[in-house]
């Protein structure tokens, strides 16, 4: 049951009846007509721009067709009023059995409670993570891994087919560094002093992938040039980093459903495939750059090249895609591995980037509109830093990867469920503070603590009430009588119930996981409120000794806002608490 839905349904029946009877002009769009929250609560139960939008198109004047519209709907019988405001909004109020029939309805759909149908099976490939198999994952992909883990959930509970996916860089000269390094540890391993020469990679992580390489190779690769060890070595590195890094993907509670591998991409005529698509489009060009910003011309040596024309896609510039020396530059392998996911026929492509990659998203839009004929729409998702404090001062733990802190570490220290919701609490492209004592903190300024508190809150209270012999399973509560649940404050957290398949509608919409963290802090906030409210008047109390009816609807409420909490958490990967230790 979505009630802001069924709202907008009966206003835009309304309009349609105002075109046939001559109210309105014949064939006016209304997609654009909401039905929504007002801003101001005083002002109604729901607000609708409709003779706003409609308006201009219509010829008349906003205020004439919000009256005539006002009509109309106060002849619903679940319209109590309807009211014209400023130039032509109109704010409507409800009757309180709407709002008691949202409890029912989400006792009765329970976990489903606000899953939407509004994907339509539309298939979404979600790519997230995709860090370098180079090392741990750090704090930054921490963020960028819950982040996407989310985004996916939060379409597949809005309706959509979706499919989580690693790319794994494995192609680039990184990997030849990582086997250098582990070769370094191998020799170590062997009894022989490591030589970490500056710009390989330091970590003690690698010590146990140099001990696994003695006990399958020995000493046999000890003073063995490179040439001989280098390619094995780094497909036996390459897969140990990938198992840490799906170790400590886990550790967060994310799975992924793909993986794949850019080295994949290289010798088996893809690459060259891709380009040769884009080719025969008149896409691709040789010939050569302007100076990058910044750089003057007497500084830059022009060179021709294999480009893309991605300027005809809303790009700065066209893209190389072929260096002088006839070898790939980092984007032809991207060309191909998103042809690959447009073959594998998604609707849409979601790439979580980090916010160094913001440069690069205009050439993957571009290639990928270009590679799918506008079929398929690329939204890339960046990922702004984390900084980590403690008590609100800079933290810096030990750095077991040698340069970054992990994200094992951080999981360690404050545990994944508090990791996952609190990287959730900013909006993906803004920068994110984790201050590892105010997340643990237990206070309202703490969103983590205290939605898990209104969760436990609620399992208290129905033990208390099944403990005054009230029947307290979801059937039984949707058949109590709720006509009992009166009070204005009642009724205003039984609203706020009502909202949350809106806020899953309009979170899906904007890949926005964080609405769901800010909605959850919310309604947690206004469940604590009643609860403090009934210190003070006993009628507002949740269990009502002696009045078993009035107890059964006011823990229908209770269990009501427990189920939302509960899907709200399940889309942040975060397990609800029954009680607080």
């Amino acid at each position: 049951m979505n009630l802001f839905s069924d709202i907008r349904a009966l206003v835009t029946d309304a309009l349609a009846q105002m075109e046939q009877a001559g109210e309105l002009p014949a064939g006016l769009d209304t997609a654009n007509v909401t039905v929504e929250p007002p801003r101001d609560p005083a002002h109604g139960d729901m607000a609708t721009n409709a003779a706003m939008v409609l308006a201009k198109p219509a010829g008349r004047k906003p205020r004439e067709i919000a009256e005539t519209l006002a009509a109309r709907l106060a002849a619903d019988p679940r319209i109590t009023a309807a009211e014209v405001a400023g130039p032509g909004f109109l704010n409507l109020r409800l009757a309180p059995a709407e709002w008691q029939g949202v409890i029912r309805a989400a006792l009765l759909a329970g976990a489903d409670y606000g899953r939407s149908t509004m994907g339509n099976g539309t298939k979404i490939n979600v790519e997230f993570v995709s860090a370098n198999p180079t090392g741990p994952m750090h704090v930054g992909h921490t963020r960028g891994a819950v982040f996407g883990d989310a985004l996916a959930a939060l379409l597949d509970f809005a309706g959509h087919e979706v499919t989580r996916e690693y790319y794994i860089n494995d192609g680039g000269a990184q990997v030849d560094v990582l086997a250098r390094s582990a070769y370094e540890r191998y020799r170590e391993a062997n009894g022989l002093e490591p030589q970490i020469a500056e710009g390989l990679y330091p970590g003690d992580y690698l010590i146990p992938v140099g001990q696994a390489l003695k006990e399958k190779y020995g000493d046999s690769l000890i003073d063995r040039p490179e040439e001989e060890w280098l390619a094995e070595i780094r497909v036996f590195a390459t897969d140990a980093m990938m198992a840490m890094i799906r170790d400590d993907l886990a550790l967060l509670g994310v799975r992924m459903d793909v993986f794949s591998s850019e080295k994949a991409l290289y010798g088996t005529g893809r690459i060259e495939a891709a380009i040769e698509r884009l080719r025969a489009a008149g896409l691709i060009y040789r010939g050569t750059l302007e100076p990058p910003k910044g750089k003057l011309p007497e500084d830059w040596e022009a060179r021709e090249q294999l480009l893309f024309k991605s300027t005809a896609f809303g790009d700065d510039q066209d893209r190389p895609i072929q260096k002088s020396d006839g070898s790939w530059t980092y984007f032809a392998p991207d060309i191909a591995y998103h042809w690959d996911k447009i073959e594998r026929g998604f609707d849409q492509l979601i790439d979580v980037l980090g916010a160094d990659h913001g440069g690069y998203v205009k050439r993957l839009q571009a290639v990928v509109k270009a590679l799918s004929n506008g079929r398929v729409p690329l939204d890339a998702k960046l990922i702004q830093l984390v900084r980590l404090f403690r008590n609100g001062e800079p933290f810096k733990m030990s750095k077991r990867a040698g340069t970054f802190v992990t994200l094992r570490d951080v999981v360690e220290q404050a545990g994944a469920d508090v990791t996952r919701f609190h990287m959730l609490t900013r909006k993906n492209d803004a920068a994110l503070d984790f201050d590892f004592a105010r997340v643990l903190e237990q206070s309202k300024d703490n969103p983590v603590w205290y939605v898990q508190y209104a969760s436990a809150r609620v399992n208290s209270v129905l033990g208390k009430a099944a403990g005054q012999g009230v029947e307290t399973s979801d059937a039984a509560l949707a058949a109590a009588d709720l006509a009992r649940l009166d009070h204005p404050a009642e009724l205003d957290l039984a609203r706020k119930v009502a909202e949350w398949p809106r806020i899953v509608e309009i979170s899906a919409r904007a890949h926005e996981p964080h609405r769901i963290a800010f909605f959850l802090y919310d309604i947690a906030s206004d469940l604590h409120s009643l609860w403090n409210r009934g210190n003070d008047e006993p009628a507002l109390r949740f269990v009502q000794e002696g009045e078993a009816a009035t107890t059964a609807a006011k823990i229908a409420l209770v269990r009501a806002v427990g189920v939302v909490i509960s899907a709200g958490l399940g889309i942040l990967g975060v397990t609800p608490a029954r009680e607080m230790r």
